[in-house]
């Protein structure tokens, strides 16, 4: 299995070297040369299977000669051993045809448990047998850095930087990355919103002096092995359906884009996936773009739903890789004119991308009354942006059974659900002392040079 760039002008790489390189050198995303297609008996097969089971069988064609099976299968084992349900991923039904994919059971109770956690284990795998060691920076609207911490805490070959928008995460974001006391892992609060971390870390990349002396990687959903882990819980949720004999639809809360390309990849693997809808809050620049053809940045907005404040999603790069059919001087040009403020997606494109996904938003009003309404018809708390989900599934529900991706536990986002229902949802009792933790926080300016010597003087020699 080879890994192409989405702007054409990088080397082909095998899947370990894609995984440890992140972003490409040419600015690209990695994506596979070709995706893998699982016969109908394949997926069937997979119903009622452990969660662990179903993933090696989705991930393995991917992964091709990478790790030895059995190696693979341990690493899945120990990725998923702490989290707190036996199905990983549950489904939990809220209303006919409409269902829940709970993917909060994690350690940091929240979806990017699912492939960071794997990718801690792979990282460390490969880099102990290449007798190595990583600099992993990483940017966070929230969590992924708390997720990215966790899941590489006092492991030996790597040390992980995490830039987060200082006053932008919710003190439950914040505290999961700033009180783990291992050594290796930083949480850096960068003055800025998460758009400015996340083209801080494109620039690290992108600065091939500072990049090879410090082995610079990235845990990102830039990174393909990031997404290739999000696509299995599309087979559990669509097999307990009754895929492949029937189809489904997911509803993916969505900033940067990574999520629901996880569906799209599952969907091209041959699950019948229906419609892949993407939710907005706010900061609706996916929405407006599938809506008009016109990707225009604009002003981040601060919402209650703090991990989707984007205007600048990495991800969709790879979505708009396969609208104009692999073209990578096409992308290229697109995300130079995005420098600049925006680009104009070509209808041939476009058209392509709407046959795919289609797109909602939810105001802030419209995200709380979604969480009363949750509330008072199924019983459920939702965090902030569950509801924006839960809110824009209810425009794209029909015959076909409808799944909302619950990204997150509430209690990650007290405030926002208590100011809905009244009601402040607790930490699990693993979690009950995290405001008694103490905190270990690096601030920094919005500087490349300051961003790069604090990481400079910080790891591990």
């Amino acid at each position: 299995m080879n890994y192409i760039s989405t702007r054409g002008q990088a080397p082909v790489l095998g899947f370990e070297d894609t995984m440890l390189t992140g972003l490409a050198r040419d600015g690209g995303l990695y994506v596979p040369e070709a995706v893998p297609v699982l016969s109908q008996g394949d997926i069937a097969a997979m119903a009622g299977l452990r969660y662990e089971e179903v993933a090696l069988r989705v991930m393995r064609p991917f992964v091709a000669d990478a790790f030895a099976e059995d190696d693979f299968a341990a690493m899945i084992a120990r990725a998923y051993a702490g989290f707190g349900h036996p199905a990983r991923a549950p489904l939990k039904q809220l209303a006919p045809n409409h269902f829940l994919l709970e993917l909060f059971h994690g350690p940091t109770l929240a979806f990017k448990d699912f492939a960071m956690q794997l990718i801690g284990q792979m990282f460390e795998h490969t880099l102990t047998r290449r007798g190595t060691r990583a600099t992993i920076v990483g940017a966070t609207s929230g969590d992924t850095g708390s997720a990215a911490i966790e899941a590489f805490r006092g492991l030996d070959a790597a040390d992980v930087f995490i830039l987060y928008p200082h006053g932008r995460v919710s003190d439950v974001q914040r505290r999961q990355m700033t009180t783990p006391d291992e050594a290796n892992v930083h949480a850096v609060a960068l003055t800025g919103d998460f758009d400015d971390c996340q083209a801080r870390v494109k620039d690290m990349f992108n600065d091939f002096a500072f990049r090879d002396g410090v082995n610079l990687t990235a845990v990102n959903s830039i990174n393909f092995a990031r997404v290739l882990a999000q696509v299995v819980y599309y087979f559990t949720a669509a097999t307990a359906l009754g895929a492949p004999h029937r189809p489904v639809s997911f509803t993916v809360p969505s900033g940067n884009f990574g999520d629901v390309f996880a569906g799209h990849i599952a969907r091209r693997m041959g699950l019948p996936i229906k419609r892949l809808v993407v939710a907005t809050n706010r900061n609706d620049i996916l929405h407006r773009c599938l809506t008009t053809g016109e990707y225009r940045t604009g002003e981040v907005h601060p919402t209650i739903s703090p991990s989707m404040d984007i205007q600048v999603s990495s991800n969709f790069e790879r979505a708009l890789h396969l609208a104009y059919g692999g073209d990578g001087g096409a992308i290229a040009q697109l995300m130079e004119e995005q420098r600049s403020g925006g680009f104009s997606v070509s209808q041939g494109a476009l058209q392509a991308l709407r046959e795919i996904y289609t797109s909602g938003r939810a105001s802030e009003a419209e995200t709380s009354a979604a969480i009363r309404a949750a509330r008072e018809r199924t019983g459920e708390l939702l965090c902030p942006h569950t509801a924006v989900g839960y809110h824009v599934a209810q425009d794209h529900q029909g015959a076909t059974p409808m799944v909302t991706l619950a990204t997150a536990h509430p209690a990650k986002f007290p405030d926002a659900v208590e100011a809905a229902t009244g009601i402040r949802p607790p930490l699990p009792p693993r979690m009950a002392d995290l405001f008694d933790r103490p905190e270990r926080i690096a601030r920094v300016e919005n500087d490349l040079h300051a961003i790069e010597t604090l990481i400079e003087g910080n790891r591990a020699a």
